[in-house]
């Protein structure tokens, strides 16, 4: 399901650094995290997020959601931007 999202979705960052860069930029309507990704990568991302009210989903595989984004790696974030 959340997989579809981020295939549907007209824009995405991949990535927690970047990911914390476009919510403190206004621009992110949602962001994903891999339940399988460290903790200290994908923990930052999800602090901003909830400072700032955006909506956190989970997905189980981070080699899943690099697929979805279109890369032959694994993303432990992405955002799903406006």
């Amino acid at each position: 399901m959340s997989y579809e999202k981020v295939n549907q979705a007209k824009k995405t960052v991949i990535g927690t650094k970047q990911t914390v860069k476009a919510i403190h930029g206004g621009l992110v309507k949602e962001i994903l995290v891999a339940r399988d990704a460290d903790s200290r990568i994908t923990q930052p991302a999800i602090q901003t997020a909830q400072e700032n009210g955006v909506k956190i989903g989970y997905v189980e595989s981070r080699i899943e959601l690099g697929k979805a984004c279109g890369l032959q790696v694994g993303a432990a974030v992405v955002a799903i931007t406006v």
